[in-house]
């Protein structure tokens, strides 16, 4: 089994494919300093570095490097600075989920490729009856309009959710929606969750990042586990942080 890898040098995206390595599988990664990731993984054939900013990478390249893979997960995200938030690329994650999906379909793939999105629980999934309070729509609207990030990550759930859809024959898709990342060295018990049991804004939960990465290597491999929560975007809590905590 290969997994392609996006955002594979952030804080998430390492431990994902960690845990992708840990697995056995093998997996290819988009990166923009080849000699830099190459230091923060393990030195083994089932690893293929690539150079590249998923965004600046030609569409006939991305369906090349896509071809074979059975599954794509992004953990892109921006950074946590003045730049990151405000600057440009203001929609990295929806037009990076746009052009894999397109290289998805171009790679014309034997069966259904899994899509995993790392998204945010501050982004509701509108195909199911999720409640906000007055309060969390009102801060939420100014996030949206004041945060590129926030739209960006609405935008590319809802990229899946209505343009993919529930029917495509070639991609099958999840976003995953972590609550406040917190790093962790291990895995711990997690719940998972169809939506929020919590607001993520008044009253957050927490989540660790090797926490998602397990979960979304899970979804990956374990098929049970992908027909539970494909075409859906499932919470993910660590269980000590849990329901009313």
């Amino acid at each position: 089994m290969t997994v392609l890898v996006v955002g594979a040098s952030g804080a998430t995206g390492q431990l994902l494919v960690s845990q992708l390595l840990e697995r056995g599988l093998c997996v290819k990664i988009i990166v923009r300093n080849p000699q830099a990731a190459s230091e923060k993984f393990p030195q083994t054939a089932k690893l293929s570095i690539l150079q590249g900013s998923i965004l600046d990478i030609d569409d006939a390249t991305l369906a090349k490097y896509v071809r074979g893979c059975d599954a794509v997960a992004s953990c892109l995200g921006h950074n946590m600075t003045p730049k990151g938030i405000f600057g440009k690329p203001r929609f990295l994650v929806t037009d990076a989920t746009k052009k894999l999906c397109a290289a998805i379909k171009a790679s014309n793939p034997k069966r259904a490729v899994k899509y995993v999105l790392m998204n945010t629980t501050g982004n509701k999934n509108k195909s199911l009856d999720e409640k906000q309070t007055l309060p969390e729509k009102c801060v939420l609207f100014l996030i949206r309009n004041l945060v590129p990030p926030q739209k960006d990550n609405e935008q590319a759930a809802e990229y899946l959710r209505t343009i993919i859809g529930s029917n495509d024959k070639i991609i099958e898709w999840t976003a995953v929606r972590p609550d406040s990342l917190i790093h962790e060295a291990h895995v711990s018990e997690y719940e998972i969750c169809a939506s929020p049991t919590r607001s993520p804004l008044f009253n957050p939960g927490k989540t660790s990042r090797i926490n998602v990465g397990h979960f979304m290597a899970d979804l990956i491999i374990n098929n049970d586990i992908w027909n539970k929560w494909k075409w859906a975007m499932p919470v993910v809590y660590n269980r000590r942080s849990g329901r009313g905590i």
